[in-house]
Formats: structure tokens, sequence, C-alpha cells
């Protein structure tokens, strides 16, 4: 009996209303009461779901100067704030290797430094006065200028942008602090396991050489000078190597006219080479980095990914979601909830947009469970090729990723970005909608396809970093061979026993 009609009873007792025609009025309130009870119960699968509108994001304004410049005009009329960014190609993946570091180094001694007519230190001050900023940065395949600031400041703001871009001073003593820091950080990268597990993964799928993998060194930092970042500037900051986006409150034709003043007469430069390179993916087996002052580890098991430019990247992403994409994954359901052997796990096939990603499934687990959750996560990756995916499954996928897609560009500055993004990569300015098309026509069909295609375990590496004293199971167990100790001892940095970052104890 539902409660409306056990409440309902109570009443009528308690008034002492059985009398023959109260009972007519119980029995006609009592159907009421059932008839609502049924409608609020139904379940919430019942509630009609709309069709998703048609994603057609407004570009960007495309310019391209003579001098092969590109322009990207985003106009945002909602508030009197203008945002702006220039980006060069090239990037940490392509300094000398004997010099790792070089572009961290050189964008932070870019800015610090100011410019020729006015230092860093003055240009802080300036700024802040204005609630405005303008930053130079790195990236593993990038270099840049950016600036944000209110709409009455943008002229002088834009000023210092183009100021300091064509005239850095690049002091030594700038330079000098940037190694201070570098060389701090350096010393301390021991300290984060999940650190050293995200760089160590790395070098497995990439090999320790690659400019993909390769980390700054106090030897490497110490042998960049200011030469080093006075020829990297000008090996960059030529027109056909850049792109330019601004967005929000401008009139579209004035900052046009500014970007031209400001840049159309600089001569062009030698093309940025695309990027190459052999990715023969890890050597398969166990590898661990034995850290003895955790008592949980960090596993990571990795693979080589794929580039965005594949065909197959709409089915694998669809995949993904099923294997790892929230509560309601395969790898969260089996490890997480049922096994109760993680308390973070996830991950999937990755894919970059001018070179392979890298598939990786990431996972937390307490020491004593170590083998076991590698062994449930290395099953759960197997069965991608032999669980047959189920209709449900799929739409469930496509359910999460579409309605979850448009979050990604539901401002006028993350549509610019993701535009710029594609014209750095040479990628269609419909890349975004075919996106959306190809994960819709994925099939059951396609997962299995791609599943089978892409997915070997024996192609995968496992790497551990955890206490392997207290691991309890051996990892012979994961039937891949004895493990392959790996030393993380810091070149050049102080000896400092056992247990200490870059010390003995983690060697």
């Amino acid at each position: 009996m539902s409660r409306s009609f056990r409440n309902l009873k109570r009443v009528v007792h308690r008034e002492g209303l059985f009398t023959l025609l109260g009972l007519s009025v119980l029995v006609t309130l009592l159907s009421l009461a059932q008839t609502a009870h049924a409608q609020q119960a139904q379940p919430w699968k019942q509630i009609p779901i709309p069709p998703l509108h048609p994603f057609h994001p407004e570009q960007p304004k495309r310019i391209e100067l003579k001098n092969g410049l590109v322009i990207l005009l985003e106009q945002d009329h909602e508030l009197p704030f203008i945002n702006g960014f220039i980006e060069m190609r090239g990037g940490s993946r392509d300094e000398p290797a004997n010099k790792a570091g070089l572009v961290d180094l050189y964008s932070e001694a870019w800015r610090t430094s100011g410019t020729a007519s006015k230092d860093g230190d003055a240009l802080d001050d300036l700024l802040e006065a204005k609630a405005a900023k303008v930053e130079t940065g790195g990236d593993v395949d990038s270099t840049s200028v950016s600036w944000s600031c209110l709409k009455k400041d943008e002229d002088q703001v834009f000023a210092i942008a183009v100021d300091l871009l064509e005239h850095p001073a690049f002091k030594a003593d700038k330079l000098t602090l940037a190694k201070q820091q570098a060389a701090a950080s350096i010393v301390r990268r021991n300290d984060d396991p999940s650190g050293i597990a995200e760089r160590e993964a790395a070098k497995l799928v990439y090999r320790a050489d690659s400019p993909y993998a390769r980390e700054p060194e106090l030897a490497t930092i110490k042998a960049v000078t200011l030469d080093d970042l006075k020829q990297w500037h000008d090996k960059t900051i030529v027109p056909n190597n850049m792109i330019i986006g601004v967005e929000g409150d401008f009139d579209a034709a004035a900052m046009e006219k500014a970007l031209r003043d400001a840049f159309e007469n600089l001569p062009s430069g030698t093309a940025w080479p695309k990027p190459s390179g052999d990715f023969p993916g890890p050597k398969p087996g166990v590898y661990v980095v034995d850290k003895n002052d955790v008592n949980q580890s960090n596993i990571y098991i990795v693979g080589l990914g794929t580039l965005r430019s594949n065909p197959d990247y709409f089915a694998l992403s669809a995949m993904n979601e099923i294997f790892s994409g929230g509560f309601a994954s395969r790898l969260f359901q089996d490890v997480r909830t049922k096994q109760g052997l993680a308390y973070a796990v996830g991950g999937g096939f990755g894919a970059s947009y001018d070179h392979p990603g890298m598939f990786r499934v990431v996972a937390g687990t307490k020491s004593t469970t170590t083998v076991k959750a590698s062994q449930s996560i290395l099953t759960e990756i197997g069965d991608l090729k032999t669980k047959p995916f189920t209709d449900d499954e799929l739409k469930r996928a496509k359910d999460q990723v579409l309605n979850s897609f448009i979050f990604n560009y539901d401002t006028k500055e993350k549509v610019l970005a993701a535009a710029a993004r594609l014209e750095f990569y040479g990628y269609p300015s419909d890349f975004l909608e075919k996106y959306r098309d190809g994960i819709e026509r994925v099939t059951t069909a396609d997962l299995e396809r791609v599943a089978k295609k892409y997915i070997d375990t024996s192609k995968l590496a496992v790497l551990i970093v955890g206490n392997q004293q207290e691991f309890g199971t051996p990892l012979t167990e994961l039937g891949m061979g004895a493990p392959h100790p790996i030393d993380i001892t810091i070149p050049g940095a102080p000896q400092q026993g056992p247990g200490v970052p870059g010390g003995e104890g983690e060697q």
C-alpha cells in the first residue's frame, strides 16, 4: 500500500468519517491519490529529450597578410574587455637536447627583462595600475605573447605587447633568476609521485631521448646563454610563423588596421618545419620506481596513441567514453565500484594534433593492492576486444560526449582559442562541426573494429611508482617478466640520503 493510501486512511479513521457517503468520497480520493502517485513515479527516462541544436559556432574573422601572418578576430561586446595573443611556432621539442629547458628560460626571461625602452619591473608597475597584464609563455610546440586589459587601455597595452615582441631586452640578471627557479624545480621534481609517474610514462612511450619526453637537467639549463635566447627569438619571430588572435569589445575594422600597421611590413622568414620522427611505442614490460616514503601506488599502463586527423578518431573517442568516461564506464564500475581497488581510475586512447598521442590508463591504489589493481585494469583493456559493445553503452557514450562537447566552446574566447589551434596545426576550420557529426555516425560495429585494430595488451608497458616492499604480491604475477627498475636520480643534485627527494633513497 502506498504512503498516500495509508495517510489518507489514518485521517478517515481518526475523524470518524466511515459513513456510506464518506466511503464514497474515500474511494474517489484514494483513486485520485493513486493516479497522482503513479504519475509521480514515472522514471526520468520517460522525460522527452529534444534533439541537440545544430552546432555552428560563429567563427572569427580570418585575415592573412601578404607576409603570411594570420589574424583571427572575434568580437564580443558583452563586457568592456579585450584579450589577445600572438602565437609562434617552435617550442621545447625543437630546442637542442644539450640545452633542454631553453624555451622555458626564454619565455620567463623575455617578460621579466622587459623591452629596450622599459624594463620588466617598470612594466609590472604600469600594468598593475591598470589591472592589465602582458605575459610571455612557452610550450612543447610554441611560444607566445598574450595581453588582457580594459577596452579603454587597449592601445597602450597592445603597444607594450608589440614592443616586447619586437624589442626584447633579455637581461643577464633575469636569465640568472630564471635559471635559479628552474634549478629549484628540478631538484624537487621527485617530491610528487604522480609527477614522477607522468614524466616516466612519457619516456616509456616516446623513449627517453625523444623531444616529447626529455627533461631539463641542471647541466642543460646551465648551458643556456643570453645569445641562445636572442637567437631563438630571431628564429621564431617571423610573420609567416605567427598567428594573432584578439577577442573582446572592439571594432573589427579598427582592430584590423591596428594589426596591419604593426605587422604588415615585417619581412617573411623561413617557414617553421613540420614535426617528424619515429614513434615506436614502449617496450612491453613492467617498470617500477621504488619510492619508499609512500604507502600508495601510482599505476600507469601506457602505449602509443594516435592523431586527431585519423578517420578512426571519432570511433576511438566513443570507445574511450564507454571504457572510462565516467561513473557508469566499464573501468570505473569494475575496478573502483565492484572491487574497490582504486580511489581514482581513468584514461583512454589519446590523440594529439601533429604527433601520436598516448594511450594510458591511470590509477591510484594502496600499496597492498598494486598488483591486483594492475591485473584488473589489464583485463578491462583486453575485454575491449572480446566483450561486445551494446547499443545502450553506445547511446550513453554519445549522449555524454555530445552533451558536454558544447561546453568546450560556450564563450567567444573558447571559440577563438579553438580556431587558433586548428589554424596552428593546419586542420580545416570546420573540424569541430565534423567532430560532432563523426560521433553521431559511430556504430557498435565501428567500436568493435577499432578495438580490434588498436587495442593490444602485448604492446603495453606497466609503470608503477610506489613502495615495492609493501606490495605483498610480486610484480612477476602480472605475467610480463621481471620488473625493470627505473633510476630517477637527478644528475648533479646533492645526494642527501635515503628518503629525501633526489637522494640515494630514490635511486
